[in-house]
């Protein structure tokens, strides 16, 4: 990413809100970063350099600032709070199939984004009103539905790639949720013109 230098000295100087979280100060001097709102004593501009990122600035070789907590900067996942650790946990359920193995857990998915199965559970139902368990059924069976419709594959291939243990399972969950079998949906997506 290209930082506009002059753009991130004014807003620097400023201690511009606007662009807290956009680019970061490295002090050359003292090896700590900042946000461009940190409430210091700001340092000499020939002992600075401007960063696009906290990862960028720790590559660099400097520390994070303990007044301003620079990791904590909007748009980083610890500035999100508990809504990054749901976000990433959907993430694997939905793109990784992190719930599809018979002998996956959110136990398990939770140990991954670093909380407790519980927790993860709790936090499941704050953010999305939904299990893990219930994301992930949704997700399979999304999945399936798209590979019906997207694919001649035989229903038995569309339900293992969906994530189902079993055909007879498939069958159940898209009968709860489509209110009819999965051969139905193929059919119809079969005689429809292209």
């Amino acid at each position: 990413m290209s930082l506009d230098i002059h753009q991130c000295e004014q807003a620097w100087l400023a201690r511009d809100p606007q662009f807290d979280g956009r680019f970061f100060i490295g002090v050359r001097t003292t090896g700590i970063y900042c946000r461009c709102v940190c409430p210091v004593r700001q340092p000499y501009r020939c002992n600075i350099e401007f960063l696009p990122s906290a990862a960028a600035a720790e590559l660099a070789g400097y520390r994070p600032c303990l007044r301003c907590r620079p990791e904590t900067a909007p748009f980083s996942p610890a500035w999100k709070g508990s809504a990054a650790i749901v976000e990433r946990a959907a993430r694997l359920i939905r793109d990784e199939g992190a719930l599809d193995a018979p002998d996956a857990t959110v136990e398990a998915l939770a140990a991954r984004v670093g909380v407790g199965g519980r927790h993860l559970s709790r936090l499941f139902q704050k953010h999305l009103g939904a299990s893990p368990l219930q994301v992930a059924k949704t997700a399979r069976v999304q999945r399936a539905k798209r590979l019906l419709t997207g694919t001649d594959l035989a229903i038995t291939e569309i339900a293992l790639q969906a994530g189902f243990g079993s055909v007879r399972r498939f069958n159940a969950v898209f009968q709860e949720v489509y209110k009819r079998p999965p051969t139905a949906i193929k059919r119809s997506s079969s005689t429809r013109p292209s």
